[in-house]
């Protein structure tokens, strides 16, 4: 049974900080709670997820030894298509289902850019359930009360950060009803 949840949140309570959600500029104030985090990415570089501001964005926890690692390939076609149109997908590698992300985050670049040609950001590997959950998934998941239950779940936020759709880990980037959430909330204005 495939499970759609629609989620809309103004605003977000206080979770607690760590250093990753440290508020980063003086455009924080237009930068929707779900964005204002500052993260490292697979290359060690500082991402400051307010740039996202403004278009939808696709997070998605990924593992590179999961039945569903093939999705990388789809994510990576769907960025490249519709990311002039304001699209923008963000990976999480995660090792917390089946240990099937044990590789350290040079080896997960390297794999997707040379598996899949990932291009699309991927943040350092990090946790998406449990105690030690990513701020960012702290966030989903209280937003929309759905966590990740395996890798490659989807979670698809809209241009102002107030609607939040989850989508299970089976639902392929190809779906017509995915697809057809992307395109809906892509001609919603900025």
């Amino acid at each position: 049974m495939k499970r759609y949840i629609l989620v809309l949140t103004l605003s977000f309570v206080s979770l607690g900080s760590t250093a990753a959600d440290v508020p980063k500029s003086t455009s924080a104030q237009s930068c929707p709670a779900i964005l204002n985090h500052r993260l490292t990415s697979l290359q060690e570089e500082q991402v400051d997820l307010c740039q996202f501001s403004g278009r939808v964005v696709l997070f998605v926890n990924t593992a590179s030894y999961c039945g569903n690692t093939h999705q990388y390939g789809d994510l990576e076609k769907l960025y490249r298509e519709l990311e002039p149109r304001g699209l923008s997908v963000i990976g999480f590698p995660a090792n917390d289902f089946g240990g099937q992300e044990p590789k350290s985050n040079g080896e997960i670049a390297e794999f997707c850019r040379s598996t899949y040609g990932v291009k699309f950001p991927m943040m350092a590997k990090s946790h998406v359930v449990g105690s030690e959950t990513n701020p960012v998934y702290v966030q989903l998941r209280a937003a929309t009360r759905s966590q990740p239950e395996w890798n490659f779940h989807k979670y698809l936020v809209s241009r102002d950060g107030k609607t939040i759709l989850s989508f299970p880990a089976e639902l392929p980037p190809t779906d017509p009803k995915f697809r057809a959430a992307i395109e809906s909330m892509l001609s919603q204005p900025h």
